[in-house]
């Protein structure tokens, strides 16, 4: 299985990193960037993987592979 996290919108306004399949975030902020950041910093430290950031309506928004984490395409973005 894919080492992940998920930046998602909370219902309070928060923002929060989530692994899938797990009860509770591993992290919430104040905003998106934060999010996004601290899901990075996760990542990176747990020997890379997938980054999904959804938008406010829930959508996916971006993906990024984190190093070292395995990137199925060889285009960067």
């Amino acid at each position: 299985m894919t080492n992940k996290r998920v930046v998602q919108q909370r219902d309070d306004g928060d923002w929060e990193v989530r692994k899938p399949g797990s009860d509770r975030a591993s992290s919430v902020t104040p905003t998106q960037a934060e999010g996004i950041d601290r899901a990075r910093d996760i990542l990176a430290n747990d020997g890379g993987g997938e980054l999904q950031v959804r938008g406010k309506n829930g959508q996916i928004r971006a993906q990024d592979t984190i190093a070292p984490g395995n990137d199925p395409r060889s285009s960067k973005g």
